[in-house]
């Protein structure tokens, strides 16, 4: 299915260090999770090691919301998540 990423989707991913292929990486390989207003969720943990904003980071958590419009997965926007997660 053709991914739209958005412009607005596009901004926040650069203010919050993520690239938009690990936002189409993200759609099409991450796990499902919860949204509100009925619109879709997929998260992944990426490894990091290195610092953000002057602090190290051993894990990045990017999880992109989401629709399905006719034959068309178009985003809301992304969240970026600094830290270390256990499987």
């Amino acid at each position: 299915m053709k991914i739209q990423i958005e412009s607005h989707t596009l901004e926040r991913a650069e203010e919050r260090g993520v690239s938009a292929e690990e936002i189409e990486d993200v759609i099409n390989t991450g796990l499902p999770t919860s949204a509100k207003s009925g619109r879709l969720c997929k998260a992944k943990i990426y490894p990091y090691r290195r610092k953000r904003l002057g602090k190290y980071y051993k894990q990045k958590r990017v999880e992109v919301i989401y629709t399905i419009e006719i034959n068309e997965i178009v985003t809301v926007t992304v969240y970026a998540f600094y830290g270390e997660w256990k499987d």
